[in-house]
């Protein structure tokens, strides 16, 4: 299936370097996604791990549907552990799909506390509506290609993979 983006402003390639669009620190915080394939990838950028976390959610999303459209209805908790950051960032977001199926709903905005190795995560958003959130493809699941949390040179901190679709 190829992906089709609505958001084609925010594809990039996957190994770039994302210091160009980070130089206006003002708002590091944001999200894009990268082709890779029959797949898409996401990535998170923020000032702090925990930011480029939560922006990957919201890329996540952003490939089901247009995160403006989803209001914060209902808040829910998501704990997860993992042996380093990067299978805790794949942990994060497959848990993020999980409670999106299971739950029948779609996830707006996301907060993230790292303990010891593993996170307390939370999201905010409502069940989904198809007409009104439109949504592109399902997503089944974040995997470990093109996986890599890091802190760049200047600062900002990059979460990013590929995730089935």
């Amino acid at each position: 299936m190829q992906f089709e983006d609505r958001h084609a402003h925010r594809i990039a390639h996957p190994d770039m370097d994302v210091s160009a669009l980070t130089q206006n620190r003002k708002n590091i915080a944001r999200w894009e996604h990268f082709e890779h394939g029959s797949d898409i990838g996401v990535r998170g950028m923020g000032a702090s791990m925990a930011e480029a976390f939560e922006q990957a959610a919201v890329a996540l999303t952003a490939v089901i549907t247009d995160p403006s459209k989803v209001v914060d209805k209902e808040e829910i908790r998501i704990e997860r552990a993992a042996a380093d950051r990067e299978a805790l960032l794949v942990e994060w977001l497959n848990a993020v799909v999980y409670e999106m199926a299971v739950r029948r709903m779609i996830f707006r905005r996301f907060h993230v506390a790292f303990v010891g190795n593993g996170l307390m995560g939370r999201a905010w958003g409502e069940e989904i509506d198809v007409a009104r959130h439109e949504p592109a493809v399902e997503v089944k699941g974040a995997t470990y290609t093109s996986l890599s949390v890091s802190q760049k040179r200047d600062g900002v901190w990059v979460a990013q993979c590929v995730v089935d679709v």
